[in-house]
């Protein structure tokens, strides 16, 4: 059955009894009606069990701020009235037979959609927890973006790359235990540069995002989504990659489908900010492969890797690779420990490699120094990136 609306009072009412009935697995309420503009931004609501028993955990969260209180039962419905009464747009709420989804319409009436749960098991145990999902996906920023099932997988994918890299970060102790900032390079439609702002800033209260792209129509355009969502924290600024000197100290630098050399000029950016975390998924790969192309006319591919470089489709398949290699190698010689992962299934972009640094400040070994140069040599290449660092790269080679 479809959502209908229905009255806003009667829905709430409705929502009220299920927020306090102990067949509740999760709630969120989140957005804003409009005109209206309500004190938090999400509030999220789950049974928990505690040594002192059973509570209803509420966590009321601002833009800077994360609020946590266990509520015992005869505490729980003066907040949840509260929170009720608050002009949220959205609601989603989950219980051992249901979810009720309610969203608030222009007009002030209720589109609820409901439909029957899958779960079996609804008991608070501290350690029988539901699959954790890193950005909700009734989540009412989706909604702001537009962002279909395809962009929705493609924003999971990159959460739960992002999220063991910044625990790897923050492992190492390189990155600060407080608020966080995170720089997004050549951000175009900003999808990404959303959901990582919105779980950084979940995960690190007070962090602030700066997005960086050059077309001003998208500048405006991601700026206002940020209002709309209620993102004060997340800014969006137009200009080059390379002319890009966002205020403060930068902690997470993200490079994502960059085009070409675009991805280069982010790298070599970040390098110079020497930023605790980098994450990069580049676009094509276009410099390499003409290197490619000019060294076969000129003398062909070194032995016996002629087989490779004679077909254009394997010569720009192989281009790809070497790239993403190359860029690899040149960070892990400056300081940063490296790997190159899968992003997301490569039946929604063949171009679904991700190169994931975090900084050890190490100095590189003798050996991933000739690796490096045995490699540009046997292929006659000379990375972007590399022409971009030669000062840096100078000092080590």
């Amino acid at each position: 059955m479809g959502p209908m609306p229905v009255t806003l009072r009667d829905v709430l009412a409705e929502l009220r009894a299920l927020l306090l009935d102990e067949t509740l697995v999760r709630a969120v309420g989140a957005g804003r009606r409009r005109g209206e503009h309500p004190p938090l931004t999400r509030v999220e609501l789950r049974p928990v069990e505690i040594k002192a028993g059973r509570r209803l955990q509420v966590v009321e969260r601002t833009a800077t701020t994360a609020t946590t209180h266990n509520l015992a039962h005869d505490d729980a419905p003066a907040t949840v009235d509260r929170l009720l009464a608050l002009p949220f747009g959205s609601w989603h709420v989950e219980t051992a037979v249901s979810v009720v989804q309610v969203r608030v319409t222009k007009r002030g009436e209720a589109q609820v959609h409901r439909t029957p749960t899958s779960r079996r098991d609804v008991s608070a145990r501290p350690h029988d927890r539901v699959k954790e999902r890193l950005l909700e996906p009734d989540d009412p920023l989706f909604d702001v973006l537009g962002a279909d099932a395809d962009k929705r997988r493609q924003v999971d994918a990159f959460l739960r790359l992002l999220a063991p890299t910044l625990r790897r970060g923050a492992a190492a102790r390189v990155l600060p235990e407080g608020p966080l900032h995170v720089v997004d390079l050549g951000c175009g439609n900003a999808y990404l540069t959303f959901a990582a702002h919105r779980y950084v800033s979940q995960t690190a209260p007070g962090s602030r995002t700066t997005g960086v792209e050059m077309r001003d129509e998208l500048v405006a355009a991601s700026a206002e989504r940020a209002a709309r969502a209620s993102l004060p924290a997340l800014e969006f600024v137009a200009g080059t990659i390379a002319d890009a000197s966002p205020e403060g100290e930068v902690d997470v630098v993200l490079a994502l489908h960059a085009c070409d050399t675009a991805t280069d000029e982010a790298l070599a950016r970040a390098v110079r900010w020497r930023p605790p975390v980098v994450l990069a998924a580049p676009c094509c790969h276009h410099d390499v492969q003409r290197q490619l192309d000019l060294a076969r006319t000129e003398g062909g591919a070194p032995a016996p890797y002629g087989a490779i470089a004679r077909h254009p489709i394997l010569r720009e398949r192989f281009a790809d690779v070497l790239t993403d290699a190359l860029r690899a190698s040149l960070l892990r010689l400056l300081g940063y420990r490296v790997d190159v992962v899968e992003f997301v299934d490569s039946r929604h972009t063949p171009r679904n490699a991700m190169i994931r640094a975090v900084r050890t400040g190490a100095a590189p070994s003798r050996e991933a120094v000739d690796e490096y140069r045995s490699l540009t040599r046997s292929w006659s290449v000379t990375p972007a990136l590399a022409t971009m660092l030669e000062p840096e790269l100078s000092v080590v080679l």
